[in-house]
């Protein structure tokens, strides 16, 4: 099969071996994957990881224990979990201590023709939600994941930080809860999008913090981010992290004992919640494409993706 790799650089192969079947794993043939903040953080060294990239995919079941899938249009939850330990039998699956996870860690990534899961972890699309939408049912349900973490009001202040693939999806989820909501960014051609969106947004360099936001959610994808995040939420505040970020940067976290800060990190989230919201249409997503490149343009497709500029690039595997 054709496959993205990471293995000390970026790499298109035109002939990778098929992903090593595993007894009760699903086959998917990959239509179409998206690139995200820790895709190109991986290529800066996060994790430690290499071979195939990639966790942000649809495609069709070719082969299942679950006959009932073969044939389905799905998408599909990136952590493979043993079921066995503490933390599953818990409820705390995400956090499986034996996990290993879809192009992250461990385990080969969806920017290939060809990707396998567990049937456990695939979603079956309804018909609303096309391929293009699908792509971002895995950030969408990170956005959600905020949601299960935090309550939130209209008599919260809640300033979402970064204005890329994230961040826009964050600020339309919080926008529905019914929370005040704004935006901060770089990019000003970003930051338009949230007009016709209804939401407030600020260039960074017009704000001058001032310790006043009940909820500051970091989606930057910078170490920065969260130094920002501590300049700008209120005494008692929350800080939400959303981002994963390559680098050792020191950091000064004395702010948080001395405004007593909740700092809550923030993962993976509800699939069905997000594909919900993409079937009803309350969440913009194609307003984020940027641009679709074929798999093989994949080195090229990271570095425009890696563009300040640049919201979602698409990968098609036809």
């Amino acid at each position: 099969m054709r496959a993205l790799t990471f293995d000390q650089k970026l790499s298109f192969q035109s002939h990778w071996d098929d992903p090593a079947e595993i007894e009760g794993d699903t086959l998917i043939r990959v239509t179409q994957a998206g690139i995200c903040s820790t895709d190109l953080e991986i290529a800066r060294g996060y994790m430690g990881f290499t071979g195939v990239l990639g966790h942000e995919f649809v495609g069709r079941v070719l082969a299942s224990p679950q006959k009932e899938l073969i044939g389905q249009r799905v998408v599909g939850e990136i952590n493979i979990v043993c079921g066995r330990c503490d933390l599953c039998l818990s409820g705390l699956s995400s956090h499986c201590r034996n996990r290993s996870v879809l192009g992250i860690d461990k385990h080969p990534g969806a920017f290939a023709d060809l990707v396998r899961l567990p049937a456990a972890n695939l979603h079956l699309l309804p018909d609303e939600v096309d391929d293009d939408q699908a792509v971002f049912v895995e950030p969408l349900a990170a956005a959600f994941q905020v949601l299960k973490q935090i309550q939130l009001d209209d008599r919260k202040w809640v300033t979402v930080l970064g204005a890329g693939r994230l961040g826009l999806l964050v600020a339309q989820v919080l926008r529905n809860s019914g929370c005040p909501v704004r935006v901060v960014g770089t990019q000003a051609r970003k930051l338009a999008l949230c007009e016709k969106w209804s939401i407030r947004s600020r260039l960074l360099s017009d704000i001058v913090p001032r310790h006043d936001q009940d909820v500051v959610v970091d989606c930057t994808g910078k170490a920065s981010g969260f130094e920002t995040a501590m300049a700008m939420v209120r005494p008692r505040g929350t800080i939400v992290l959303k981002s994963t970020v390559a680098g050792d940067k020191a950091l000064n976290l004395a702010p948080l004992v001395v405004d007593e800060i909740n700092v809550i990190g923030s993962r993976c989230g509800p699939f069905r919640q997000a594909i919900s919201a993409l079937a009803q249409k309350s969440v913009d997503v194609i307003s984020l494409m940027s641009r679709r490149m074929k798999l093989e343009q994949g080195v090229q497709a990271m570095q425009l993706a890696a563009r300040p500029d640049v919201l979602k690039i698409i990968l098609t595997c036809d």
